[in-house]
């Protein structure tokens, strides 16, 4: 694809009686939006219809119902109707229904972006136990898109302005976190964000910090060992292997005392570790993305809320930075393939501006 041609960006509606398709409709809201990018969304406009009508100031929101991501126009609010017209919408209701609708969804988005005809994936929030419960086979998106997409290792890698955080092991119960930590993985992710950070975000040379697992570091072993057995040796090794980590550091004072201004992304050990402080610091514009992948997948950093749903309470904030996220990656990648390729010139970026100060240095 041209770097100037619009991406059309696949956005699959989530549980429909969530708030997806509120954040959806008010981040489309503003026609100028629709100058940079081309909206297909994935679902029903019989629910899209029903929620607009909800959604304050959005009269003049163009829909065009499509059979096709190819007929997409631009300019408009293109609906890909994958869901039956006897679906119902009971707004708040996790249901059997409104579960199958996101499978439904999410299955046609990503066949669609398989063969091209979307450039990138935009996921609106799903119920995981529901979906479950209905034969979904997976703990959430991240999980199918692996299984999907064939790769052997994936990160979820919340990103924003401010900071990016990665995990080493995802939606698992923490019980079973310790013996998930293996040097092998946190090797395999610190791999991962390194490249995503280079040809996602453009950030030429990385440096990564990495948590430890237990608190304090586990005070020399009294707490945990570890950090001394696992982590450390980890990080060695990743060096050895030409990435720029840093670590391990004790997750409270890391984030009490900005650390993580110091470094390009921080990886965590497990999720609530690393999606904590992040939602703390960056919810209004998180943004969750996929890092592994050959495609580009994002999704807003919040869940379902069904409390909100169908109370116009809905804040689209992350619903817009998923979508120019997931623009900004897609054109990021044509870049950075275009310069692996030799096809343009050698990038230049004002180090004083792009990187933190203050860096540590491998020893």
């Amino acid at each position: 694809m041209n770097a100037d041609k619009k991406p059309v960006v696949g956005i699959t509606q989530g549980d429909g009686n969530g708030i997806g398709y509120e954040v959806i409709i008010k981040a489309l809201a503003d026609v100028r939006t629709l100058d940079s990018f081309t909206p297909v969304i994935y679902g029903s406009s019989k629910i899209f219809g029903y929620y607009k009508k909800l959604v304050h100031e959005v009269e003049h929101l163009n829909t065009n119902v499509i059979n096709s991501a190819r007929e997409a126009k631009p300019k408009m609010v293109n609906i890909i109707n994958c869901l039956p017209d006897s679906i119902s919408v009971e707004p708040g209701q996790p249901t059997a229904e409104s579960a199958k609708g996101a499978m439904l969804s999410l299955e046609r988005a990503v066949k669609d972006i398989r063969n091209g005809e979307i450039d990138v994936l935009v996921t609106a929030p799903i119920n995981k136990r529901s979906m479950v419960q209905e034969g979904f086979g997976h703990t959430g998106h991240t999980e199918y898109l692996q299984k999907v997409f064939g790769v052997k290792d994936i990160t979820m890698f919340m990103v924003s302005e401010r900071l990016k955080v990665g995990v080493v092991t995802g939606h698992i119960p923490l019980r079973e976190v310790p013996g998930s930590v293996t040097a092998d993985k946190i090797v395999s992710k610190l791999h991962l964000m390194k490249e995503s950070l280079m040809r996602d975000f453009g950030v030429d040379e990385p440096h990564i910090a990495v948590l430890s697992l237990n608190p304090h570091c586990g005070d020399g072993g009294l707490l945990g060992d570890e950090e001394q057995t696992i982590i450390a040796p980890a990080i060695r090794r990743a060096q050895e292997e030409g990435i720029l980590a840093f670590g391990p550091y004790s997750p409270d004072g890391f984030f009490g005392l900005e650390q993580y201004s110091r470094f390009d992304a921080t990886l965590a050990m497990y999720h609530d570790q690393g999606l904590e402080p992040f939602k703390a610091l960056a919810f209004d514009d998180g943004v969750n993305y996929t890092a592994g992948l050959p495609i580009v997948r994002t999704s807003p950093d919040h869940g379902t809320a069904f409390e909100k749903a169908g109370r116009d309470e809905a804040d689209p904030r992350s619903m817009m930075s998923s979508i120019y996220t997931a623009i900004d990656i897609f054109r990021n990648r044509l870049a950075y393939d275009a310069l692996q390729a030799g096809k343009m010139p050698e990038r230049h970026t004002d180090d004083e501006e792009r990187s933190p100060k203050g860096r540590p240095q491998i020893a």
